[in-house]
């Protein structure tokens, strides 16, 4: 399959730019994999569409606030994400927007740096000194690392920090949301768990790997930048527990699926940590998961790659077209789809 096929019109109006009044007011686009006829329904209705016995995943990773703004010695303004600690505490990979130099001294909020090396597509390793620690600064000092379609800026009077996090979210690791995961209360939860439907958490640490382009016009040939994921004991035997009642495992998001499906690719489902570096794109063989809750992808993206592999391109592309016109939220803070 090639880069071109994985393209769609989307309307710039129907990108979301703010989260529904309420998580679970957003839309759902039913989308049996058996090309079977769709469904309008809302997330509020997920129990019902589930099956008793089934399982559902999620992503349990928190997103930090990742986004610093900084200056070069010169004066000169930095845009610095905080990607992932490299080994320790106070050296951490970082992307930049700017143009600076292995030892050059960076000025931050409360906090000095020194850039050691460039590690290629934008990013660096960065040396820093931050009070109380890297994670526990960024929380004083950073931003929510909203992605760059949301044209306003991030901050707590738009209530980000609450809406771009699930409400299970953890493990503080991840510069972007598993987006999937925003649609759930404890209210819903309780729902799905009445319905006969468990739940079991992993976790992967969204970084750059999820949202960087594919550059390459055969899919074949990306390479996906490698995600930190934690797969526990306990749900290595909930999806035993679930397929040996005969029921479905129902991934919450693409990155669960990369999770699940990286822990399983030489075989059976492992437990332990691990990296993500598994490249889902058509002729994928799904090892875990029978069933996904996914928001609209960007075109031309790792991740609508991925959803194609799952149903296939045409199922996909059809879907995409019927949310577009019926006027569908897109992206991060849009509506979603089950696709099972």
């Amino acid at each position: 399959m090639r880069l071109a096929d994985l393209d769609y019109a989307l309307p710039r109006e129907l990108i979301a730019q703010e989260p529904p009044a309420a998580r679970t007011d957003a839309r759902l686009l039913v989308v049996p994999r058996d090309g079977g006829p769709r469904r309008d329904a809302h997330v509020a209705d997920l129990p019902a569409l589930l099956r008793a016995g089934d399982l559902l995943v999620l992503n349990d990773t928190r997103v930090i606030p990742a986004r610093v703004h900084g200056r070069r010695p010169s004066g000169g303004r930095l845009e610095v994400l905080f990607v992932r600690p490299a080994g320790r505490d106070d050296t951490w990979d970082v992307l930049v927007r700017g143009t600076p130099r292995p030892g050059e001294r960076v000025h931050l909020p409360d906090a000095d740096g020194e850039w050691t090396v460039a590690l290629g597509d934008g990013l660096w390793r960065l040396a820093i000194r931050a009070p109380g620690g890297v994670l526990a600064w960024l929380d004083r000092h950073g931003e929510v690392p909203l992605p760059p379609y949301i044209d306003r800026p991030a901050g707590p009077s738009a209530g980000d920090r609450d809406r771009y996090q699930t409400v299970y979210a953890r493990t503080p690791g991840a510069v972007a949301a598993p987006t999937a995961g925003l649609h759930f209360t404890p209210e819903l939860l309780a729902a799905v768990a009445r319905a006969g439907v468990a739940t079991a958490t992993l976790t992967l640490h969204v970084g750059p790997g999820t949202f960087q382009p594919i550059r390459v016009d055969e899919l074949a040939g990306h390479e996906m930048a490698p995600e930190r994921y934690v797969m526990p004991p306990e749900t290595v035997a909930a999806v035993v527990a679930a397929r040996a009642g005969g029921g479905r495992v129902v991934a919450v998001g693409t990155t669960t699926v990369r999770a699940l499906e990286s822990a399983a690719a030489d075989g059976g489902l492992a437990a332990g940590a691990g990296e993500a570096r598994l490249f889902i794109h058509p002729g994928h063989r799904f090892r875990v998961v029978d069933a996904l809750l996914t928001n609209f992808h960007l075109p031309r993206s790792p991740l609508l790659a991925l959803v194609a592999a799952f149903a296939g391109w045409e199922t996909i592309r059809n879907a995409y077209e019927a949310a577009v016109a019926a006027r569908y939220r897109f992206y991060s803070f849009g509506d979603a789809m089950l696709i099972s």
